[in-house]
């Protein structure tokens, strides 16, 4: 087949390809000769109309399909408003960029582009990442995205979403890794600095209250983080039995408490209140010390220490 899809088509068959066009629907065969669409997102009304399709065009090879699919590039490229990235003046690729000026120097949108790596039909991977910020409004509200909701985005398939999200997470794994270092914690400083990097990237953005525990040695050294509930909107909960279990497998000396409110305020609640005071008094009869409880909220300055508020008795 040629690739100009007015000279060698009849009215119906041009219209046709149109449709896949702007459907940018591409024909496959499989190996058991199966003629099948690849496309991004499910269209129902064009589900209805892909039998008729493969009938009207004469499908049956994967040649049939491989000379349709040239066709339908070759009248994107036609459409193209943009560049690809790799057409561009070397001075303005990201990459490129990055390497010479280093990763601090670009905007989202240029270190987003690097990580799509490439765009979409008529979409430089720079424009698709605009469309992506654009659409969610930061970076955080990317994180916070499921790889269904990336998916909703024009031009974002399975691939680019588990791209993203897998950037965002090496991010976050980051800041545990800052948190890790600290050898020992001996202030409500140490311990807000600990939480903030340890547990504020996953919990400040739940939908959820999680509820965990940090385990430490008789030197204040963290041996382990442990998620003891999940819950609902408002509340987890929470046994006190199930800390005082953990705590002694691990041969823990003392505790620090970790939950988020997912409505972003910070102040505890009287239940919160009480469980804390349930928690102190149970530990003591073990000779565990509570060493304090943070409740995390929207922002790494939403944060409450029951130390620093005087609900937990310096020990």
């Amino acid at each position: 087949m040629k690739s100009d899809l007015h000279e060698i088509f009849t009215p119906e068959k041009k219209k046709i390809i149109e449709l896949l066009v702007e459907k940018k629907a591409y024909p496959v065969c499989s190996k058991t000769g199966k003629i099948f669409f690849l496309k991004t997102g499910r269209d129902d009304s064009f589900e209805a109309l892909k039998e008729k399709i493969i009938e009207r065009l004469g499908l049956k090879t994967e040649e049939d399909c491989k000379s349709v699919r040239e066709i339908i590039k070759a009248e994107l490229a036609k459409r193209r408003k943009t560049k690809p990235i790799r057409k561009w003046i070397k001075e303005e690729r990201p990459r490129e960029m990055l390497i010479k000026h280093g990763s601090e120097t670009l905007t989202p949108a240029k270190l987003l582009a690097i990580i799509l790596m490439t765009g979409s039909e008529g979409v430089s991977a720079e424009d698709l990442a605009r469309r992506i910020l654009n659409h969610f409004g930061s970076l955080r509200a990317i994180d916070s995205a499921s790889i269904l909701d990336l998916q909703a985005i024009e031009g974002i398939g399975e691939a680019k979403a588990a791209q993203i999200k897998a950037a965002l997470e090496i991010g976050k794994r980051l800041m545990r890794e800052e948190a890790e270092k600290k050898t020992k914690i001996r202030t409500v400083k140490d311990v807000v600095e600990y939480v903030c990097d340890y547990y504020a990237p996953y919990l400040r953005d739940k939908e959820k209250e999680f509820f965990n525990i940090i385990l430490l040695d008789g030197r204040n050294k963290v041996i382990d983080n442990i998620e003891l509930s999940k819950g609902s909107v408002s509340a987890s909960v929470v046994d006190v039995k199930e800390i005082i279990k953990e705590a002694t497998k691990k041969t823990a000396s003392a505790i620090i408490m970790v939950h988020n409110h997912p409505s972003g305020e910070a102040e505890p609640s009287n239940e919160d209140i009480e469980i804390t005071r349930r928690v102190v008094e149970a530990c003591s009869l073990m000779g565990i010390k509570v060493l304090d409880h943070i409740v995390i909220g929207k922002n790494k300055k939403d944060y409450v220490s029951f130390m620093d508020k005087g609900l937990i008795k310096g020990v």
